[in-house]
């Protein structure tokens, strides 16, 4: 339901050292609607071509929940592509991670609240999303945003995410990648992190107290430090 907005935190704090770009995914804010079935395949080849409308050579490609099987299928489909990847919240699709009937609940639910007014639908879900401890400010703005998705994105989004199975390609990941989570994620619990962190070779986990699903909004200096920190420490070529 988000879309780059999510990432001011970031591209502020993180553009001192760093070219950093924002994307609205197809179906997220500004970009078009795609059809239901457009898929994970689908989406990381629309971001291959943006990647190369743009001339990017080889960018660090950073994901959050549903951004990380995307950064996970762009690595599986254009392997030339990314030079690291920094996967938050992550999952290796929700079929991967989470089990065919937990995808399919999931995917159930989530078509179902495409269906409802948005605003009521973003509040329900922020609840998931944040502790309790996070300022009402912070999560009425990210509710704000969140308002405004677009039915037909949600929906493309879920089928994508529902059917995706990641697995098969953890093993085969041969570039610098680290996970971000937050120690009181609801969506991807800590078992999610240390799968995916056992099956990824060489891979680096960074759990970060308090947050929950939304850790580089929850914990944005924290989680700003942890990847800066991770980028800086790779060759720069």
């Amino acid at each position: 339901m988000g879309d780059r907005r999510e990432w001011g935190l970031q591209l502020d704090a993180l553009a001192q050292d760093f070219t950093v770009l924002a994307w609205d995914a197809p179906g997220c804010g500004g970009s078009f609607d795609p059809p239901a079935d457009l898929g994970l395949a689908g989406y990381a080849d629309c971001l291959a071509e943006l990647l190369s409308e743009l001339g990017l050579e080889r960018p660090h490609v950073l994901g959050l929940s549903f951004g990380s099987g995307l950064a996970l299928e762009l690595f599986r489909r254009h392997p030339q592509l990314p030079r690291s990847l920094v996967l938050a919240s992550a999952y290796a699709g929700w079929a991967g991670s989470l089990g065919r009937d937990a995808a399919e609940e999931r995917r159930k639910l989530l078509l179902r609240e495409a269906e409802r007014p948005p605003e009521e639908v973003a509040r329900a879900f922020s609840t998931t999303l944040f502790v309790e401890s996070v300022p009402t400010a912070l999560v009425d703005e990210m509710v704000a945003v969140m308002s405004s998705f677009h039915p037909a994105g949600l929906r493309a989004m879920v089928n994508a995410f529902a059917d995706a199975d990641l697995r098969e390609v953890l093993p085969r990941i041969d570039i610098p990648t680290l996970l971000v989570y937050g120690d009181s994620d609801q969506r991807s619990p800590l078992h999610v992190a240390e799968d995916l962190h056992a099956r990824i070779p060489d891979s680096e986990l960074v759990v970060i107290p308090g947050p929950g699903h939304m850790v580089n909004v929850e914990a944005p200096e924290r989680f700003n430090e942890v990847v800066r920190e991770f980028l800086m420490s790779l060759p720069s070529a």
